[in-house]
């Protein structure tokens, strides 16, 4: 018997409603309106009363109207054809849609139940199986995509039969498994989870043990992410936050591609619509969107939609690692996240915290950020959800709640400048406040001496360190003048403005510049290294800087695959000679 209740306050998209019944923290309910159903989801409960935030907009809404509760938390679909779509935060298919908005109390399916796909058993009869063993597996695209045991399941299941190899609709049965009763249970390609509990049936967890290469020399170099870490990227509006990240899902090392579009403005969403199916895969040649799913919730949709599609985001991500896959998930933004969750704390008269945000916003976001990571599954084979979002803090202040609590969770802090942006120094990640922590995991640091060279991370807190140095040698230069300082000061701030350019600014629109191989980045840094080591015997500044500038140059100016080119040696020798006095 269903609990149902009736409305009896309304503010905004938060209505109060008085049970009849038990109902539970997140259950979702529906709120009658006319021939129309509002989803609802319950925040809070106090004795019969439940405070509920609704979905859509709760224009027309009375006192009086009816609610039914479902008995279940908000969930999602899975199973094959959930790539290449596009989603709303409640998982409505955007593609399938009639007219340009869905209607209010309007929900489409996500996946296309009369489609037919191709299955091939991997299971056998009379083998013991547990929640998220693989059953079979059919071709998404060209990605394999595992059939596996409901993650609903609890306990040791019997296979009784596996459907043959052949074509099968998503809710024809492709399994029998017997269950420790004797109970027979029929599985289908289709099941649900509830977007707000981590997926689990995994053996292990363990810290992550390897470097995730996205291409982006900044990243890759200065401060890599590790394969099933967590990152961020904070900075003011117009740095670069979005492109950045188009960048990372274009050239990333992972196999499904997570687009969350958190409250963002209707011009960004709809530039990811149109500019994805464009893109194409650095990895095989083909369009990017084939591996990409995009949830998307603009700024103008109500705070409830915004805060359940980076739930929904991250649900699917845990579903595809389930599967041995790599999952990059991108959240754009995650202060509009914050922002709706601040606007409903305001709105149940809670405690504020810090600018109005709830008091426990670091628990939430740490908790969401503890969903990623990389896994070992009950068959041996591993899988990985590598999680970056984006945060815009008002007026670029790196102090305001939602950055500070996200630096408590995230392992990778790539700060964007706005000074870097105004220079048109694009990637805009500041080389100096950014950091990654993985480089002080004793198993990342081992990667990278085998994967790169030995000693690979003491060279890059070298390059830091030159970075650092040019920084306060040009703020004496700023406030001393060019001939206020000795040459030395111009030796150390050129030095550091040619890694600058030659490591970390990055052409994203170039063929060849806009991703490098971890084996050219180590090319590129040793080159530059060998020149930042020398001792020079400049007369005066501008004979500092005619030789930087000159290499500078010749550096941008020479095809990256060239830079071992003979011809490109003599001409780094002869500038030696000729400006250095060698």
């Amino acid at each position: 018997m269903k609990t149902t209740g009736k409305v009896t306050g309304i503010i905004s998209n938060l209505v109060t409603v008085e049970v009849d019944g038990p109902v539970a923290q997140n259950e979702i309910c529906f709120i009658q309106l006319d021939d129309a159903k509002l989803m609802a989801e319950v925040i809070k409960v106090n004795g019969n009363k439940a405070s509920v935030q609704v979905y859509e907009s709760t224009r027309g809404l009375q006192i009086g109207n009816p609610v039914e509760f479902q008995g279940y938390m908000l969930e999602v679909t899975l199973g094959p054809g959930l790539l290449s779509s596009n989603f709303d935060g409640l998982q409505n298919n955007l593609a399938t849609m009639e007219g340009i908005f869905l209607k209010r109390g309007e929900y489409t399916k996500p996946l296309d139940e009369s489609r037919r796909w191709a299955f091939e058993p991997l299971a056998k009869v009379g083998e013991q199986v547990v929640a998220a063993d693989w059953l079979g597996e059919v071709k998404e695209g060209w990605l394999p995509h595992k059939i596996m045991v409901p993650f609903s399941f609890e306990g040791t299941y019997k296979v009784k039969s596996v459907a043959a190899q052949g074509e099968y609709l998503l809710n024809d049965t492709i399994a029998v498994l017997t269950n420790e009763a004797g109970e027979d249970v029929q599985v289908t390609m289709l099941q649900k989870w509830p977007v707000k509990v981590a997926i689990g049936g995994y053996a292990d967890k363990p810290r992550p043990f390897r470097v995730m290469e996205t291409g982006v020399r900044c990243i890759d170099t200065l401060n890599p992410i590790a394969e099933g870490g967590t990152g961020f990227i904070p900075g003011p509006f117009g740095c670069g936050k979005t492109v950045l990240q188009h960048a990372l899902a274009e050239q990333a090392e992972a196999d499904i591609i997570i687009m969350a579009a958190c409250g963002e403005r209707a011009n960004e969403v709809v530039e990811i619509f149109t500019e994805f199916p464009e893109l194409k895969d650095k990895h095989t040649g083909r369009s990017l969107m084939e591996r990409t799913i995009i949830i998307c919730n603009t700024s103008n949709m109500p705070v409830a939609a915004r805060e359940a599609s980076v739930y929904t985001a991250m649900t699917l991500g845990e579903y595809y690692r389930a599967m041995g896959m790599k999952v990059l998930l991108l959240a754009d933004s995650t202060s509009r996240w914050a922002q709706a969750l601040r606007e409903m704390s305001n709105r149940l008269e809670e405690l504020p915290g810090q600018d109005g945000f709830p008091v426990d916003l670091s628990a939430i976001i740490a908790n969401f950020y503890a969903r990623a990571g990389i896994v070992k599954l009950n068959n041996g084979a591993t899988g990985s959800i590598t999680f970056i979002g984006t945060v815009s803090p008002a007026g670029g202040n790196l102090k305001e709640p939602v950055t500070e609590s996200t630096k408590k969770a995230a392992r990778c802090f790539y700060g964007l400048s706005q000074n870097r942006a105004d220079k048109k120094r694009y990637p805009a990640v500041d080389p100096v406040d950014s950091y990654s922590k993985y480089l002080e995991y004793p198993e990342i640091v081992a990667y990278l001496d085998e994967k790169v060279e030995k000693g690979w991370a003491d060279k890059v807190t070298k390059t830091k360190y030159i970075i650092r140095k040019g920084k306060d040698a040009y703020e004496q230069i700023n406030i001393l003048g060019d001939d206020g300082v000795p040459v030395a000061y111009h030796e150390q701030y050129w030095k550091s403005e040619l890694i600058d350019f030659v490591i970390l600014q990055q052409d994203a629109f170039d063929e060849i510049d806009s991703s490098t191989p971890l084996e050219r980045q180590k090319y590129m840094l040793d080159l530059i290294l060998d020149i930042c080591d020398r001792s020079f015997k400049f007369d005066d500044f501008e004979q500092c800087a005619t030789y930087f500038k000159n290499i500078i140059n010749i550096c941008k100016q020479m095809n990256y695959s060239e830079f071992k080119s003979e011809a490109f040696n003599n001409y780094m020798e002869q500038l030696r000679k000729e400006l250095a006095h060698e």
